[in-house]
């Protein structure tokens, strides 16, 4: 089995764009006023509308860093001031690395200028929101090198391509954007290199068996050079413009060839070359506590990740605890009704129809969850040039400012059986991704708050209702619940072997001795798990950590308000405060609870 097939079967993701904002510092790569532009006001209307002016200017400044963060955010920029920009991936850049400490400690500097008790309710929790982003930002000063921007299913040279595919032509403005970026590819990839080289130089270059997965990938994507598919993805698009004319239509296609095989291909292959030269130089083939300052980098990638402030030994005992509790469960409906484990692989459940199962999980989710605006999706096939590598389906955010472009890819290379599409499609779809994204963007936040919030928050809540989505099914209640139950069990496995490794310093041994204690001994598979995990550090805890936090959260509102609780009005509530770390969602949930009463 192909390392990245692996990752299909263990985890899903949705594509970030953080990291071609070059977000060195994870979820707090921002750009910072000077405080002294932002005085003190007086009134508490006066203090309001000076920090929502502060917040669009910050929101204007972060956006345009990245010509893909701003198409992807915003449809129609003109609307929120934003007329001219530079076309650019970003900047990752030493200088600019070291400049954004300097922007992290103005954006703290600014908000302390605000009277936080005269901020309305929803001003407050946004302030609490970006004020922890920034303090997660800066506790990892000095330690951006730990950075990866090149990882195999997350990384900038995974991303780019779907991201460049799914560039919407909304006007000839976008053609024009576009082909611009195309044409920044090799100056970007020379820049991710010399980080590269920095990082070797550092003694904190990949393991190789990393560099050498993303050579494999990056080779892939440009086999077929006269047949990229970017060239077809982008014929395609411009064909549905009616407005542009057939020998303007002609002249873009040249211009997208040329850029393709000139430069984007040439690009690739020069991070080939780079990589090959440098895939040896890596001191560690381990996990980060391996490395000097690795374990303090991991603390900050699970509280940057997970948008969890608990520590990671907590966090361990949580998700040993949950699996304790799942594997409880198990037995008990196993004991009862001895049947269920045959039944776990031999029952039928053949609807294969992704559409069918989105039309029905939107009915069926309707008795604990509010209904979302109206919107549409379609689903869409990943390329076959990139199957290898992507996640079995995944949902691509949309534009803060049109909730209609949502589109869920689905990986036709991945053998679905009996519930998986059924609860994948639940993950990316409804009430997952896909919902929780139009709620997001149908409560009129600032718009600063689309690019706030924590991955542990979306896949945490995706992987969340997966699990409620087990009991939508067509199946026996109690067939459904051990399924889901198993399912959990499993995924806390990868975050206890997360942990472990980069925490603790796991060998590939003691990883192995870990899921031996669960009968899961396949020498070159766990290898392989292995690998993956020391490849992506903290990524599984995304899902489970925010999984256990949306569990905590739901414990918390049933203490505090009893018999009147009902998961309709918790999911109300988490969709009215939007993304958020936990602590701060914590924080707010009683007053938007109690105002859905």
């Amino acid at each position: 089995m192909k390392k990245k097939q692996l990752i299909r079967r263990l985890v899903l993701f949705t594509l970030s764009l953080t990291l071609l904002a070059a977000a060195i510092w994870g979820g707090a790569y921002l750009k910072g006023n000077s405080p002294e532009l932002f005085a003190s006001p007086k009134t508490t209307e006066e203090c309001q509308k000076s920090f929502d002016d502060y917040l669009n200017n910050l929101f204007c400044q972060q956006v345009t860093s990245s010509t893909i963060n701003l198409h992807y955010t915003l449809k129609n920029p003109e609307n929120y001031g934003i007329t001219e920009y530079t076309v650019t991936y970003g900047d990752i850049s030493k200088e600019s690395r070291q400049a954004q400490v300097a922007d992290l400690e103005n954006i703290r500097s600014a908000l302390k200028n605000f009277n936080f008790k005269k901020l309305s309710l929803d001003q407050q929790l946004t302030y609490d929101i970006l004020s922890r982003e920034v303090e997660t930002g800066l506790s990892v000063t000095g330690l951006s090198l730990y950075e990866e921007v090149l990882r195999p299913s997350t990384g900038i040279q995974a991303e780019l391509p779907v991201l460049m595919a799914e560039y919407a032509f909304y006007n000839e403005g976008d053609v024009l954007d576009y082909l611009a970026l195309l044409n920044e590819t090799k100056d970007y990839f020379r820049q991710i290199l010399l980080f590269q080289m920095e990082k070797a130089n550092n003694g904190l270059f990949m393991p190789q068996f990393a560099a050498e997965d993303i050579i494999s990938q990056c080779r892939n994507f440009i086999a077929d050079k006269e047949k990229n598919y970017l060239l077809d993805t982008f014929d395609n698009k411009l064909s549905a413009m009616a407005e542009l004319s057939d020998q303007q239509k002609e002249s873009y296609r040249e211009q997208n060839r040329r850029a393709v095989q000139e430069v984007v291909i040439p690009a690739y292959e020069m991070l080939i070359q780079g990589l090959e030269k440098l895939k040896t130089s890596g001191k560690n083939q381990q996990g980060l506590s391996h490395l000097p300052k690795g374990k303090e980098y991991y603390e900050y990638l699970v509280t940057s990740y997970t948008g969890s402030e608990h520590t990671v030994e907590e966090l361990k005992k949580a998700t040993a605890s949950q699996r304790a509790e799942d594997m409880t469960e198990a037995a008990r409906l196993i004991s009862g009704q001895p049947e269920l484990l045959a039944q776990a692989t031999s029952y039928a459940f053949d609807n294969q129809d992704p559409t069918a199962i989105l039309q029905e999980l939107q009915t069926k989710m309707l008795q604990d969850f509010p209904a979302p605006p109206d919107t549409a999706f379609t689903i869409k096939y990943v390329h076959p040039s990139l199957e290898e590598y992507m996640a079995p389906a995944f949902y691509l955010a949309i534009p803060i400012d049109d909730i209609s472009q949502n589109a869920i890819h689905i990986n036709g290379s991945s053998q679905y059986q009996k519930l998986k599409l059924y609860t994948t499609l639940a993950h990316e779809g409804f009430p997952g991704h896909l919902y929780q994204n139009v709620m997001e963007r149908s409560q009129g936040f600032s718009p600063m708050r689309s690019l706030l919030g924590t991955s542990g928050y979306s896949e945490g809540w995706a992987t969340y209702v997966e699990m409620i989505s087990y009991s939508y099914a067509d199946i026996d209640a109690n067939l459904a619940q051990l399924l889901m139950r198993d399912q959990s069990a499993l995924l806390s496995l990868y975050a206890t072997a997360d942990m472990g490794i980069h925490y603790d310093g796991w060998s590939l041994e003691e990883m192995m001795g870990f899921f031996g204690e669960y009968q899961i001994t396949d020498q070159e598979v766990l290898t392989e798990v292995y690998q993956l995990i020391v490849e992506e550090p903290a990524h599984y805890l995304k899902y489970y950590i925010g999984y256990l936090e949306f569990l905590s959260l739901k414990e918390a509102a049933k203490g505090m308000y009893g018999e009147s609780y009902s998961d309709y009005r918790f999911h109300q509530a988490l969709m009215e405060m939007g993304p958020a770390q936990f602590s701060v969602l914590e924080k707010y949930l009683p007053e938007y609870y109690e105002a859905g009463k």
